[in-house]
């Protein structure tokens, strides 16, 4: 079983504006209602600790493989809950130029495992409003930070 959850949000500043603040981890509980830390060596192929707590849901700690790492593009990890194939997510941020002096910032996971339906309610609920969340407070964050409004 599958399930994708895909938000976006333009965001008034270029992707280097928006990677700046969005990859300033040590400030995520400043602002960031959803994610609350992400720690460790953020490169391709190493594990980091992400502590997820969304609002209206339950928060919890798990140690992610970080996929990709492209600077004002892409950053991509791949979860699981317990073990491989039970519950895994693949987590997606894209910062997509517009080329226009925005920016569309994509947060997106691909869910895959046994476990799958039985989270798919809290998914489409919890999950989702969370990802919208954290765009716009990003978004809200970076514009004005850089004032581009």
């Amino acid at each position: 079983m599958a399930k994708e959850i895909t938000t976006e949000v333009i965001i008034n500043a270029i992707p280097e504006k928006v990677w700046a603040v969005f990859t300033n981890f040590s400030n995520y509980p400043l602002w960031n209602p959803f994610i609350k830390s992400v720690t460790g060596t953020i490169a391709v192929g190493h594990r980091i600790a992400v502590r997820l707590e969304p609002p209206g849901g339950n928060g919890m700690t798990f140690k992610p493989k970080v996929l990709a790492f492209d600077m004002n593009k892409e950053f991509r990890w791949l979860g699981n809950l317990f073990f491989p194939g039970l519950f895994d997510g693949e987590h997606i941020f894209e910062l997509i130029d517009n080329g226009n002096g925005t920016t569309t910032f994509r947060q997106s996971e691909k869910f895959k495992g046994i476990l799958v339906p039985l989270f798919k309610k809290m998914l489409d609920t919890t999950t989702k409003n969370a990802f919208n969340l954290m765009n716009m407070k990003l978004k809200e964050i970076v514009e004005k930070k850089y004032n581009t409004f």
